[in-house]
This record gives C-alpha cells, sequence and structure tokens, in this order.
C-alpha cells in the first residue's frame, strides 16, 4: 500500500499518480515584491514612491471593489482579481521598504563626502567574511562588508549612520576578522558602484583598530572553519581548495583555473553555500531520524536544530540565512503534512527576504536559490512521476528529474550573468549528484571533531577529498568538450529572453505532438551546431594564450581567463575597433584592463572595452604623461565604475588563470627621446604555463634599463610583442635576452611612420622567430597545443607549428 511520506498514513492506490495544480495564491505578491525591489535599486528613491503611490491608489481601488462584489456570482473573476490586488500590495510594501531603506543609503553627508574623495575615520562592524579579490589588480587587496556606525569627517564632525559600507583594504591584519567585530580604520571614501544598498566604499592601506570581539557563534563558527582548513591542508590542492568552498563557502584556497572550469560547466554553485548544503546536512538528520523511527514532529525538531548549527557553523551571513531560510521550506511542509504548502511558504520566504533586505532582490545568488527551489518544487516532482509511469525506476528518475528541473530553472539567470548557454551543465550536474552528499557529510563532520580530534579530522577530509576530486575531473572534463557552451545575450536582455523561451517550450510540451517536434528540433539544433562547431575553424582557436587585436596603428592585447573572460592590455586608438575584437573572442567581462602608458594609440578605444561589459579595474602606470590620455582613462573608468589602480616594478596580479609580473619601468625615466613610451609598463604574463612578454611601447631607453635589472629569466618568453609597432628604436640585446618563439607586431596597414622596421622583423625571423603582423593576418593569436606552440591568423587555418 501507498504510503504519504511525510506522515506514513495510508493513502489511496493511484494517488502518487494524482496531480493537483500548484497553489500560487502567494507567488503574485512574492514576484510583484521582487521585482520593486530590484527595479527601486536601480530607479532611486522617487521613481519608487511614485510606483508606489501609484500601486496604493490602484490596489485600495480594486479591493474596495472586489467587497463590494462579496456574495455576488463571478467567482472566478473575484479569484484573479484577489491575485491582481495581492500584485498591488507587494509594490506597496516592497516600494515602500526599498525607499527607506535608498533614503538611508543616500545620507546627504555621507553622499557628499563621497563625491569628494575625503579622507576619513570610520567606526564600522563586520557584516561578512573578508574575501580577497582576484580581479582587483591589486594583490593582496580584500574585500570586507561593512556597517558603518560612526564616520568622522577631514574637519572633525561626527556623523552617526547605520548604513553599509564596503571596505577596500590591503594591510594583512585584515585577514582573520570575524563577523560582528567592531573596528575603526581610516582611509578615503568613495562612491560605490550602484545597484544596491551600499552607501560608500573606503580604501585603506592601514591596519583596523579593533573593539572587543565578536560573539560566541562567530568565534565558535571562526574556531570550526579554521579547524576545517587545517584538515584539508596536507589534501592536493584541488580537492583541498574545494572542499572548504563545497561545505562552508570558504574559497579562499581554491585554485583560480579549477573556479574557471567550474563557471563554465555549470557548476559554480558548489563553491558556495546554498540551499542544497542545507538539504543535504538536514537530509542526513532527517535518514537518522526516520531509521530510529522518530516521529514527524521529532524528527523534524532534530532537523531544526541541525540547521541551526549548519548556519552557525557556516556563519550567519546574509547569503547563508537566505539558504537556510529556502531549506526551512521543506521543513515547514513536512511537519504540516502537507508538500504542496511548500509553494507558499516559499512565496513567502522570498517577500518577507525581500522587504526585510530589499538588496536581496539584485543578489544573483538569491535568484538562483530561489529558482532552483521553484524548480525543484513545480517541475522535479511531475517530471519523476513522468518517467516512473514509462518504467523509469524511482532513484534514477529522481536522479535525472532533479538536476534538470534546478538547471532549467536558474538558465536564465547564469544566461544572463554569463551570456552562454552550457549545453554539459546538466549532465555535469547529474554525474556530480552521487558526490557531493558523502563530501558535504564527510566534510562537516571533518570541521566538528577538528578542535577535539585533529587527526581524525584529517582522516575525515582525505575520505571526502575523493569525491571532491570526482567533482573537480567532472567540471575539468566538461571543459575541455567542444561546443559545451553556446553564446547568448548577456545582461536583462539575455535573462528575459530565455526566460520567454523557457516558458514558451513548457507551454508547448504539454500537446504530445510539439513536444516531439521540440525533441526532434532540439536534437537536431544541438547537434547541428556541434557539426559546426567541429568543421568550421573557430575564433578564438582552442587552446588560446593571447590574441593580438586587428585595431589600426595601436595596440590592444587579450589574455583568456575563463569563459567570455579576458584581461585586455591597452585599448588601440578608437573604440569601434576593440570593441570588435572583443565581441569575436566572446569576451563579456574584463576582470582587469591595464593601459601601458597614455599615449591616443593605446587609450583612444577605451570606451570600447566598457561598452557592454563590466570591467572590474584599471591597472595604469605611475607616470601620467600624456594628461589627455591620462583624463580619458580615468572618465572611461569612473562612468564604468571601475578601480583605478597604480602599479610598480616587482608587483604581481594574479587573475584568476594569467598571472602578470610587472617588470619595468624598473625606475623613472627622463630626457630620452619619447618619455610617455620609456615609463610603459612591461609585463610578463604567464598563461598556461606560456611566457608572454608585453613591453607596451617601451624604447631602447627603458629596454637597456630592463637589462641591467632583471633577470634573464625574467625576460626569457615564448611570445614576444614586439615593442612600439616593431620601430627602429630597439635593442638588440634585449630582443636576445627574450629569445621568442612567436613575435607579434601590432600595427596599421599604410601608417606613416615606417613601422614596423624592416631590420627588426628581420632580426626576429633570422633568429627563428615566427613574426605575424595585424596589418597583413588581421587578429592573430597564439595557441598553445600538444606540439608546442602555434599561431592561427583569423579564419585562417592554424599556421605551421613554430
Amino acid at each position: 500500500m501507498n504510503r504519504n511520506p511525510a506522515t506514513g498514513d495510508p493513502s489511496p492506490p493511484g494517488a502518487e499518480h494524482q496531480t493537483s495544480p500548484p497553489d500560487l495564491r502567494l507567488a503574485g505578491l512574492a514576484v510583484a515584491a521582487w521585482l520593486t525591489a530590484l527595479a527601486g535599486l536601480h530607479l532611486g528613491t522617487r521613481a519608487l514612491l511614485l510606483v508606489a503611490t501609484v500601486a496604493t491608489i490602484l490596489t485600495t481601488f480594486g479591493a474596495l471593489h472586489l467587497l463590494g462584489r462579496l456574495g455576488r456570482p463571478w467567482a472566478a473573476a473575484r479569484r484573479y482579481g484577489w491575485i491582481a490586488v495581492a500584485v498591488g500590495l507587494g509594490v506597496v510594501c516592497a516600494g515602500a521598504a526599498t525607499a527607506a531603506q535608498l533614503a538611508i543609503r543616500d545620507t546627504p553627508p555621507i553622499r557628499a563626502l563621497a563625491e569628494q574623495r575625503a579622507l576619513i575615520t570610520a567606526e564600522v562592524v563586520v557584516r561578512d567574511d573578508p574575501r580577497p579579490i582576484r580581479s582587483a589588480g591589486r594583490p593582496g587587496m580584500l574585500l570586507v562588508p561593512s556597517e558603518l556606525v560612526q564616520l568622522t569627517g577631514p574637519d572633525g564632525r561626527r556623523i552617526h549612520a547605520s548604513v553599509r559600507l564596503l571596505v577596500l583594504a590591503t594591510d594583512p591584519a585584515w585577514h582573520g576578522l570575524l563577523p560582528g567585530q567592531r573596528l575603526t580604520a581610516d582611509g578615503r571614501l568613495g562612491l560605490p558602484r550602484g545597484g544596491d544598498l551600499t552607501a560608500a566604499v573606503l580604501s585603506t592601506n592601514g591596519p583596523p583598530q579593533r573593539h572587543g570581539e565578536s560573539s560566541w557563534a562567530q568565534r565558535a563558527a571562526g574556531t570550526l572553519r579554521a579547524g576545517l582548513q587545517r584538515a584539508c591542508a596536507p589534501l592536493p590542492d584541488d580537492p583541498g581548495g574545494l572542499l572548504p568552498g563545497l561545505i562552508v563557502g570558504d574559497t579562499s584556497r581554491l585554485p583560480p583555473a579549477v573556479e574557471e572550469e567550474f563557471r563554465a560547466t555549470g557548476m559554480t554553485h558548489l563553491n558556495a553555500v546554498s540551499g542544497s548544503n542545507v538539504a543535504i546536512v538536514v537530509g542526513a538528520v532527517l535518514l537518522l531520524a526516520r531509521w530510529a523511527r522518530a516521529g514527524p514532529w521529532l524528527a523534524v525538531g532534530l532537523c531544526a536544530v541541525a540547521l541551526v548549527g549548519f548556519v552557525i557553523l557556516v556563519r550567519p551571513s546574509p547569503s547563508v540565512v537566505r539558504a537556510a531560510t529556502m531549506g526551512a521550506i521543506g521543513l515547514a511542509a513536512l511537519a504540516a503534512g502537507r508538500p504542496r504548502a511548500a509553494l507558499p511558504a516559499l512565496a513567502a520566504a522570498v517577500t518577507v527576504l525581500v522587504l526585510v533586505d530589499p538588496e536581496l532582490a539584485g543578489d544573483p545568488g538569491f535568484a538562483l536559490s530561489v529558482l532552483a527551489t521553484g524548480g525543484l518544487l513545480l517541475l522535479a516532482g511531475p517530471w519523476r512521476d513522468g518517467l516512473r509511469r514509462r518504467g523509469v525506476p524511482a532513484g534514477l528518475a529522481e536522479a535525472l528529474t532533479v538536476p534538470a528541473a534546478a538547471q532549467l530553472a536558474c538558465g536564465p539567470v547564469v544566461a544572463g550573468i554569463s551570456g552562454t548557454v552550457s549545453l554539459v551543465a546538466v549532465p555535469a550536474n547529474l554525474l556530480a549528484v552521487p558526490a557531493i552528499a558523502p563530501a558535504t557529510v564527510l566534510g562537516v563532520l571533518a570541521a566538528l571533531v577538528s578542535p577535539v580530534w585533529p587527526a581524525g579530522a584529517e582522516f575525515l577530509a582525505w575520505l571526502a577529498s575523493w569525491p571532491a576530486w570526482w567533482l573537480v575531473l567532472i567540471a575539468r572534463q566538461g571543459t575541455r568538450l567542444p561546443g559545451g557552451t553556446l553564446p547568448w545575450p548577456g545582461g536583462l536582455p539575455g535573462a528575459l529572453l530565455l526566460t520567454a523561451v523557457t516558458l514558451a517550450l513548457l507551454v508547448a510540451v504539454r500537446r504530445p505532438v510539439v513536444r516531439r517536434l521540440v525533441a526532434v528540433v532540439g536534437v537536431a539544433a544541438v547537434i547541428g551546431v556541434l557539426a559546426v562547431r567541429f568543421v568550421a575553424a573557430g575564433w578564438p582557436p582552442t587552446g588560446w594564450v593571447v590574441v593580438a587585436c586587428a585595431v589600426g596603428q595601436g595596440d590592444a592585447l587579450v589574455l583568456p581567463v575563463g569563459s567570455g573572460r579576458a584581461v585586455v592590455v591597452d585599448a588601440g586608438p578608437e573604440p569601434g575597433a576593440v570593441d570588435d575584437c572583443l565581441r569575436r573572442l566572446g569576451v563579456r567581462e574584463v576582470p582587469l584592463l591595464v593601459v601601458s602608458h597614455f599615449h591616443a594609440d593605446h587609450v583612444g578605444g577605451v570606451a570600447g572595452v566598457f561598452r557592454g561589459r563590466r570591467v572590474d579595474a584599471v591597472l595604469v602606470p605611475a607616470s601620467t604623461d600624456p594628461e589627455s590620455g591620462r583624463d580619458l582613462v580615468r572618465a572611461a573608468a569612473t562612468a564604468g565604475r571601475a578601480a583605478l589602480l597604480t602599479t610598480s616594478a616587482g608587483a604581481r596580479h594574479p587573475i584568476g588563470g594569467v598571472d602578470l609580473l610587472v617588470l619595468g619601468p624598473p625606475y623613472p625615466l627622463a630626457g630620452t627621446r619619447s618619455d610617455p613610451n620609456n615609463n610603459s609598463l612591461v609585463l610578463r604574463a604567464t598563461v598556461g604555463g606560456v611566457r608572454i612578454l608585453l613591453p607596451g611601447d617601451a624604447e631602447t631607453e627603458e629596454q637597456h634599463a630592463l637589462l641591467t635589472r632583471a633577470t634573464p629569466s625574467q625576460l626569457r618568453a615564448d611570445v614576444l610583442k614586439v615593442a612600439h609597432h616593431g620601430s627602429a628604436y630597439q635593442d638588440p640585446s634585449f630582443l636576445d635576452a627574450v629569445r621568442p618563439v612567436v613575435a607579434l607586431v601590432p600595427v596599421g596597414s599604410g601608417n606613416t611612420y615606417g613601422h614596423p622596421n624592416p631590420g627588426i622583423l628581420a632580426r626576429l625571423s633570422g633568429g627563428g622567430t615566427r613574426v605575424l603582423r595585424t596589418d597583413t593576418d588581421g587578429d592573430v593569436a597564439a595557441i598553445r597545443n600538444d606540439g608546442g606552440l602555434a599561431v592561427v591568423r583569423r579564419g585562417i587555418p592554424p599556421g605551421r607549428r613554430s
């Protein structure tokens, strides 16, 4: 006899096949509140209050009209009318709550100091763990989400305000701070990026002055997290860095290459605490409770204790509270013995969370948590039952439908963020399912026993490293599949487009004929795309490590960081050319834009790098000559809300899989033939084991200075971007020290400067270097393959191996 899984009571035969429509009565309220808060974060207080006022009037008239029709016919109309009233109520509540938070955020005295970039002293409370910013272009920089308590301006005036503050810190003393820690710091105030509730950004180079300690819960969590890190320390880098991220969201040791592989295969959600972590921990406790024949209420109580304990372990930051709230939805439905109550509980939870913290409306993690939970509640069950009716075993049906439903629901958000649609995400997550639970449970146990039994914690972490290794293997192999991702419009338009396509397909496939047609067309489309990918020579070529863009008489080079992400060095003379090159390469996000120097042929196109892309930081040399180029770069960085950073010789800037070492200028040069050229940043980039030397427009004087200050191993490179478009002002000893296998010459056709110099090209070619130039070859790439280095010209099959 079938039994209700929540209560154990008998249920009528065939009940498992009976479906009832989902309870969507609160869905309109939740969606309206969510979208209103999201719009308000970008529109501002005045527009939001106007929308809320209009919604209040319409909702009031609508409710009065419906109340006047109570007891009359047209029940269906009344039902839909109340849904419309709920939507209006969501707009009113979220509009008021968000407007209130925005008014606090935009406190005039703090806003004025931020616009002035004033030096201030701030007393703050840490809200979340300090985390490194790998894309900031400055080694060791930390991002510390905080709550401002008091601010002392440059005139000594004190301002008391409770607003959100982001601290950008470089001093090592900021490491190890716990949420809830109260401290004081000196620094320069700046404007935030926008789109959230952050009031200002504080940049500081000094240590914080601590006041007291954080709460006992945070200290306990810190002890357990540190114990987990110690237990994972003896493990290999890949699984040892993944485990703390998988279990408690600590990605400080996660190798950048593994992070990019997880992103490319749609598995990046495993690197952060989410509802799945909560479900695994609570599910393990629930299984033990059922094995011990505990009743429903006792099982729920044990699960609630486990849920609170897990939140303490991973620290009750907003993201963790969000994940715990989603996990608690299942507990509420279980306690009530009504699985159908889960969807209204989800809608209520979304509404409450958005009203309490409107910033969650713009948080991709919040959207992924909600959509994944909603996908499981709305889609996984019917899909599973449909497969079981067709003879698929229950366990296999569950394993197939859960990742498919979650991936389908989260697809629009992922596509909007990444600008791609992954073809390997569903199979990759399906293969990952068996490893997630044992890795999580063993890792949590390792953290719990680490304070009292370190050896036992290391043994448990070693056991957990095996399923973690399987996850790394899946991600690594998934990134190597050709055609694993398809390009898709990014941002909000791309997300809305995929949402419309998904909803249309879900409605259409309810008809058997349409379902078969969609299946046939879908399979044919995938096979056709893959065939084109295999047969046609794609761009960028597989294994590329650097591309020199054909932007005319100027420099623009691209170094791949990951799927859709790249470091850009210089921007060419005009925006359109560099924008077109980045579009051809599929670059949608630039973690770091490097400006070698401020001549127009290197910075004139800087606006094109920002066009439709997020640029996190701009790295510039200490020399500001010429000022016109400096002002152009500064204006673009300000408009794009990118951090503007300087660097010096010896600094290292790791960005994902790209490692940048600054070699020059070794010291400021003056009185040379061209001081701006001879103070160019000289970088040695390492991408996939290939060393690439990027000397900007360094001429004889700076090249000679590098020979006297840099070691031979630092100058040796596999690929050389020939300085100053191949001009005659090259030090032969410098070229001999580099000894490149491939030389790339960015240069414009028909230029009046005599670039490139035939003697320089002959010297390089005579030494066995393969030389490519953008004026005759177009975009040119150096690629790494099994035979070493090769070169590719855009639209032309790979050239001979060098």
